[in-house]
């Protein structure tokens, strides 16, 4: 642990941990910095993510498991920075991912930060979204991560037990690149989730499949798709490659998709109704 500006390099060391609250990698109130190099890190108790970060936390080649919690999470406005390390979890009722902001005092600001280059991240529970993002703003970024959530969520944002009721929702910005993602994209009427695919990634998904987010906005470059997986309602559509009355680069599976007439974003669309590769259909509301 590192707190107070503290700072801890591990170089292959091997970690485990059982009881509650016992997080093996971790900082705490004022902060600190925590650089990882290999080695493996389990905990088996509740509320014990492998990592829990409420400074600054980077790793590299590393393990971390956990069974009885999270395998991470991001307090405030700081940050976990992985390079090609494995994580997984397999806590009922926990999340893959956590970014929140407690209101205890321990960690300051609302914008969280995961960024995850190769490597891998499992969530085996399967009532566990990957990402959970409540009462702050969480920006996740993925490159060539391989992903899996048992429970088909990939993001949810939503209110929780923290913060002000009818205030404290999530806000997910998802930036992916050379990306696989498979599950749905879930947020609450008070919470928002902006999606940004590049090179070449891929969602196969439903986003905001009952419509009752905040706001929700999908960004595809040329090069990147959506299989839709499901009903899904949109704020705003970028990317969409219009060939006639054509969405070439989203598969529609026989699904609806929905977008926002009066958004700017969609000005492009024209209001219009387009047919998805696949069966479906791009509709305008």
């Amino acid at each position: 642990m590192a707190s107070g500006g503290g700072a801890i390099t591990a170089t292959n060391v091997h970690v485990s941990t059982s009881g509650g609250s016992s997080a093996p990698v971790a900082t705490d109130r004022g902060g600190g910095t925590i650089i990882v190099r290999g080695g493996t890190y389990r905990s088996a108790g509740n509320d014990s993510p492998p990592i829990y970060s409420t400074g600054k936390i980077t790793a590299g080649k590393a393990t971390f498991t956990s069974t009885g919690s999270e395998a991470v999470v991001i307090e405030g406005s700081n940050s976990v920075t992985l390079a090609n390390d494995t994580l997984t979890t397999s806590k009922a009722g926990k999340w893959g991912v956590m970014i929140y902001q407690s209101m205890s005092g321990d960690a300051q600001g609302g914008s969280g930060r995961y960024t995850q280059t190769g490597g891998s991240l499992t969530e085996t529970a399967k009532d566990s979204p990957l990402f959970y993002v409540t009462n702050t703003n969480g920006d996740i970024t993925l490159k060539g991560v391989k992903v899996g959530a048992a429970s088909g969520v990939l993001v949810k944002a939503a209110a929780g037990q923290w913060g002000a009721s009818g205030s404290n929702g999530g806000t997910v910005i998802l930036s992916a690149s050379a990306q696989n993602l498979t599950g749905d994209l879930i947020a609450d009427r008070i919470s928002s989730i902006t999606v940004t695919l590049k090179s070449g990634s891929v969602l196969k998904g439903a986003v905001n499949a009952n419509g009752a987010a905040k706001s929700v906005s999908l960004t595809l470059d040329a090069s990147s798709s959506w299989k839709v997986t499901g009903d899904s309602h949109l704020t705003a559509l970028t990317g969409a490659t219009i060939s006639g009355s054509a969405v070439t680069n989203i598969t529609g599976n026989g699904h609806t998709v929905t977008y926002a007439k009066s958004a700017a974003a969609n000005s492009y669309l024209g209001g219009k109704t387009y047919t998805l590769a696949g069966g479906g259909k791009l509709v305008a509301k």
